[in-house]
């Protein structure tokens, strides 16, 4: 079991060449790289599968430990009535008690009243036509009440009409029992459904999915995952890891249809942490509660931490206050971004440090971390986009639009009550999409998320631009600073075979 404070924040998985450079000499390819990411899914062996499988689990402990209900719902769940609810259910099912405690923690925290916008109530979050198959009650009845109100009634044969009051029943009806808020009577009867949906489908992961998604959503799936012809046995991780924009691209496809309305294709993993997660408090509830505070966002600890980079960038990260500060810190905490874009496959905006013309030079620097993580995103994004081949596209430096900027004038855009000010920390960039073509703009968006799956990193898209705010994980810092390191002198190297380039005037 995993009782890090950092549990999410895993080591790198690196597989490390032995002899000299790598591939190419017209662009940078790193000798240290992350196993199965983006156009390397379609290398992974069981081991790597499995491995990958691990840091999705560990990933999604921000997902979960963000939500400020996360450890109230923790008191809930492991409370002794609900533990003997758990254990009965467990019983007549034959699944895990963890297991069902863990799918019910997700649901509702382990409140009984709670009802989703979309229908489901309860503590296991139970639709109405679902808790129907399962066998729970759900019963009205009909009512009246009395209304009075006042006509204008005409005598036969007057032609004057005068007020009468009348008083009549109006129907309406009422909840009178519904199961689905009594955890003694819906855990046990959503614990049955779930064996049923793992015996149908040949798995718990599977049952999982059809829980959260629906087993039409998993006939979908499945038949796609069928033609795609996968390595046996075809798991929820083999499916949503045997795909990427260049391979078996109809899974793909309807992996992001569903990672896009619901996440359903990953809830399987966050069960599994949150099943360690409880575990943990159970066996140490203040360890709990160190964890739970690593993910509050300081802001405001009462709202969920919107992305990542607010729960992994502390006050120490943020110490650039000034310009001076940034020129000080030159080639030391701070280092020169590399500029060569048809090697590296990043260009760096011109508009970086335009507000501020004198100063410019130290506007163009990051840690060494950061501009690592550039040149990574950059290789595995144009690697990924060869492999799809898209028509008539030609690949396009990715453009950092932002790097290190000081306190001082980062905060005068920022809303100070949901906004960090992330860039004074010289760990944070920002890229520009809206110049890139679209198969590049996939496979770039797919790169992110396949390092964000794996721990490595954070990112948000701005809703309003086609800016996206990345961040190295703090423990994937030493790996991505060691990228950089390994690209400074293979540009070097590459230079001395090929001869001086000409940089970001050359054609792509």
């Amino acid at each position: 079991m995993r009782f890090a404070i950092t549990a999410c924040l895993i080591a790198p998985l690196i597989l490390s060449a032995q002899f000299g450079w790598l591939g190419r000499n017209d662009h940078f390819v790193p000798t240290a790289t992350v196993a199965g990411i983006g156009v390397g899914r379609a290398e992974l062996s069981d081991i790597e599968l499995a491995r990958r499988a691990e840091q999705m689990i560990d990933s999604q402990t921000f997902a979960i430990l963000r939500d400020p209900q996360a450890l109230s719902g923790a008191e809930r769940i492991t409370g002794p009535k609900l533990t003997r609810i758990f254990e009965d259910a467990s019983r007549r099912s034959g699944l895990p008690a963890s297991f069902i405690a863990a799918i019910a923690y997700l649901e509702s925290w382990g409140r009984p009243d709670v009802q989703s916008s979309a229908g489901p109530k309860g503590i296991m979050q139970i639709a109405h036509a679902t808790a129907k198959s399962m066998g729970l009650q759900i019963n009205y009845a009909t009512k009246y009440r009395q209304v009075t109100e006042k006509v204008q009634q005409r005598k036969k044969g007057s032609k004057k009409s005068t007020p009468v009051t009348r008083t009549r029943k109006i129907p309406y009806t009422v909840l009178v029992r519904d199961e689905r808020l009594m955890p003694e009577k819906a855990v046990p009867a959503a614990a049955m459904y779930l064996a049923r949906l793992e015996q149908r489908y040949g798995g718990r992961d599977w049952a999982v999915w059809a829980y959260h998604c629906g087993e039409g959503c998993i006939a979908e799936v499945r038949g796609i995952a069928d033609r795609a012809r996968l390595k046996e046995p075809v798991t929820v991780s083999r499916v949503f890891f045997g795909a990427n924009p260049a391979r078996h691209v109809e899974l793909h496809r309807v992996i992001q249809k569903h990672m896009d309305r619901d996440y359903s294709p990953t809830y399987f993993f966050r069960i599994k942490r949150a099943e360690e997660l409880l575990a943990v408090y159970k066996d140490d509830p203040s360890q709990f509660k160190k964890m739970f505070n690593e993910y509050r966002f300081r802001i405001n600890p009462d709202q969920r931490a919107p992305h990542r980079l607010t729960v992994w960038l502390k006050p120490d990260d943020l110490a650039y206050r000034t310009c001076e500060d940034m020129r000080r810190e030159a080639g030391s905490s701070l280092v020169k971004a590399l500029d060569d874009p048809k090697y590296f496959g990043f260009s760096l905006a011109a508009a970086i440090g335009q507000d501020d013309p004198k100063n410019r030079e130290y506007y163009l620097q990051a840690s060494q971390a950061a501009i690592g993580t550039v040149a990574y995103i950059a290789w595995e994004t144009r690697r990924l986009h060869e492999a799809m081949k898209p028509k008539n596209e030609k690949f396009v430096p990715l453009e950092v639009a932002s790097l290190v900027r000081p306190l001082d004038r980062e905060e005068r855009t920022l809303d100070p009550k949901t906004e960090l000010p992330s860039h004074c920390s010289g760990q944070v960039f920002d890229l520009n999409v809206a110049a890139l073509p679209s198969g590049e703009r996939d496979a770039l968006e797919f790169v992110l998320s396949d390092l964000g799956f794996s721990g490595h990193l954070g990112f948000i898209r701005e809703s309003a631009s086609a800016t996206f705010h990345i961040g190295a994980a703090p423990t994937a810092r030493d790996f991505f600073a060691r990228v950089y390191r390994e690209a400074s002198t293979a540009r070097e190297h590459a230079a001395n075979v090929n001869g001086p380039t000409a940089g970001a005037e050359n054609e792509f």
